[in-house]
Parts: C-alpha cells; sequence; structure tokens
C-alpha cells in the first residue's frame, strides 16, 4: 500500500515542466514533509488532493468538469480523505464524478503536474490550500458521461479550446505538456 515516504520519493523524482511549477512542487513536497496527516481532511490548513488529467488516445482532448462549488472548469478531482494511494484517489475521482470506468493511468502512473491553490472558506470550512498531486490519465471520449451533483457540466475539449473555458495557469501548463506529449509521441505508445 503507498504511503506518505512513497509520495515524497514521487515529488522529488517528479521533473517539473516550468519554473512556476517547480515552486509548487517545492511547497507541495515541504508541505507533504512537515506534515503527517497530510492526507487529512481535517487537517485545517490544507490537504493533499489528487486530480486527473483525463485524456483521449490521441492526446487530443481532454474531460473537463464544471465544478459546482469553485464555478470553474477543470480536471476531475478532490479529497484524498486520508488515503495516502494519490493515484488510487485520482482515479476514484473521474469515477465518482463523470462515471467513466475505463481508465488507463500514462507515464507508468507517475506524477504529471502538482499545483498549490488556495480554496477561498465556504460556511464553517476555513480558508486553505490544497496541494494537489495531478496524474495523466487516458479513457475513450465514447464512454458515457454521468453528471453528479459536484458537476454543473461535463465536457470532453480538445486542447486549443481549454484556454477558453479556464485560463488558470496550472491548467493551461497541463495542456501545454499534453501536446508536448502528443509531439513527442505518447499518443502512439499508450494502451
Amino acid at each position: 500500500m503507498p504511503d506518505r515516504a512513497q509520495l515524497i520519493a514521487a515529488l522529488k523524482a517528479h521533473q517539473p515542466w516550468n519554473a512556476h511549477e517547480a515552486e509548487m512542487r517545492a511547497r507541495v513536497l515541504a508541505f507533504v514533509e512537515e506534515n503527517e496527516r497530510c492526507f487529512e481532511r481535517s487537517l485545517l490548513i490544507g490537504h493533499v488532493t489528487a486530480s486527473a488529467w483525463v485524456v483521449d488516445a490521441a492526446l487530443s482532448q481532454t474531460l473537463l468538469t464544471h465544478k459546482t462549488k469553485l464555478g470553474l472548469w477543470l480536471q476531475p478531482g478532490g479529497h484524498c480523505d486520508g488515503d495516502p494511494d494519490v493515484l488510487g484517489s485520482a482515479l476514484r475521482e473521474v469515477r465518482e464524478e463523470a462515471g467513466v470506468t475505463r481508465l488507463a493511468p500514462l507515464l507508468d502512473g507517475r506524477i504529471f503536474d502538482v499545483d498549490a491553490h488556495a480554496i477561498p472558506e465556504r460556511g464553517s470550512e476555513p480558508a486553505h490550500v490544497h496541494y494537489d498531486v495531478r496524474f495523466l490519465i487516458q479513457a475513450d471520449p465514447a464512454e458515457p458521461l454521468r453528471m453528479t451533483s459536484e458537476s454543473r457540466a461535463l465536457a470532453w475539449t480538445p486542447l486549443e479550446q481549454v484556454a477558453g473555458l479556464n485560463t488558470d495557469e496550472s491548467v493551461l501548463r497541463m495542456v501545454a505538456r499534453t501536446l508536448g506529449a502528443r509531439r513527442s509521441g505518447l499518443a502512439r505508445q499508450t494502451p
């Protein structure tokens, strides 16, 4: 079973896409190293979250969800709820948020991207930080999507159109990284 030490090792091995992601990796790594309870949602200063950058076999489109709570188009993802299996949590979130079940981790399940972002105060929940660990996951766009209360909408979106829905640096970074993987031939090597 994965544990915090394995996440620390995976974060240290992860190669950031650019200087901003390198800063994010340093923040996430420091948080995980300093907080034994980093996977616990009850850690009110922040916690590790997991998300999936879901792509088709050609690496030409991604699955985005319009998050009800945040009002933004983002990749599926959420809380680990105490589970140190971050990849498993990312896969669970895709199944829960979109109903997609035929999922294949790419890059041998290694980390694809990391980000630390502020979550605003909501109700009794104080403002905190999500230390998000992201994985590249392949799915079939022909598999039917299933809406849940967590989303206002779900859509397979061509990579070139993502910037029209979300201009967040970390989302655009994943688009650029995916386009780079497509040019390097990863799409021809997927399962």
